[in-house]
């Protein structure tokens, strides 16, 4: 591997700290390695390090900040500072956006297929469906964290989950179980400098009885996929609507079938995306030029 030359560009790969275990992006290595062969003086470093110099580098790239849900005040308080520091991607207007799963909402509104999501706040009274299966989770999280699968017309578990994430501060959001998640699995469409970059499909997270604050598995059995011409087009649909969207490096659209039989957004992962670069080596060079670009 060369060693950067002066006046490369520096180039921070932004992550968590795993506290001595082991750490669970397996992209951080590899985009490392590629961009330090690629001529930038790269590093992965974590958000949350004291020590970290954000001014020194050119960019700071977003990678696998994988903690930053259970620490959603700080982690917005440090976006903010590290992009008055340097150039921070993506920029911070859309991780405060993207932060918050409201953001649904606010797609559905534009004429975006979503799933059909309800909000609650902390003091308002949930409203659970009774007619079929449904989802509970926060307004913020990742990983599928608090996220619980109940059985049409389960109350008490679902109830003593609300209460518990309303306690917590958490806004809470009910969406339908959409079965089809179980057969044909939740389509990953990962786009890099505007364009797509690969596509890949995992199984159903959330298995039946799995308690809400359980450790879960965020992406079983995950694969390549080639998505159909109506996938793409909804990604496309809800990246165009995104606030401030033109200034975008990445993004991930989640995407599940509707009740419709129509591909709907499950999430839009503007954050801290995994591109499952292990499962599409050939992303790495697009990947890699892309951010360099980016670095100037």
């Amino acid at each position: 591997m060369e060693s950067p030359v002066a006046g490369s560009p520096r180039i921070a790969l932004v992550t968590y700290d795993p506290g001595g275990q082991e750490h669970k992006d397996r992209d951080l290595p590899v985009l490392v390695a590629a961009l330090r062969e690629g001529g930038a003086d790269a590093r992965a470093v974590a958000w949350d390090d004291p020590s970290a110099d954000w001014a020194g580098f050119d960019l700071a790239l977003i990678r696998s900040t994988w903690d930053y849900s259970w620490r959603a005040a700080e982690f917005a308080a440090w976006a903010e500072a590290c992009a008055k520091a340097t150039r921070l991607l993506n920029p911070v207007g859309v991780v405060r956006w993207n932060a918050d799963k409201r953001y649904l909402g606010q797609l559905a509104g534009t004429g975006v297929p979503t799933v059909p999501t309800r909000y609650f706040a902390p003091g308002v009274p949930v409203e659970l469906p009774t007619g079929h299966e449904y989802v509970v989770k926060p307004a913020s999280g990742a990983g599928a964290r608090y996220a619980g699968r109940y059985p049409a017309g389960e109350r008490d578990a679902a109830l003593r989950q609300v209460e518990r994430m309303h306690a917590e501060g958490f806004t809470v959001m009910v969406q339908p179980y959409l079965d089809g998640i179980d057969t044909e699995g939740e389509r990953a469409l990962q786009f890099f400098g505007g364009r797509l970059l690969h596509a890949s499909v995992k199984g159903a997270v959330l298995a039946p009885g799995t308690p809400y604050d359980a450790d879960k598995v965020a992406h079983p059995d995950v694969r390549p996929w080639h998505p159909e011409e109506a996938e793409l087009a909804v990604a496309e649909q809800a990246l165009a609507a995104v606030p401030d969207g033109a200034e975008l490096l990445y993004a991930r659209v989640d995407l599940v079938t509707g009740p419709d039989g129509r591909p709907c957004v499950m999430e839009l992962e503007l954050i801290e995306p995994n591109l499952f670069l292990d499962l599409h080596p050939r992303s790495v060079p697009r990947v890699v030029r892309a951010v360099l670009a980016a670095a100037g």
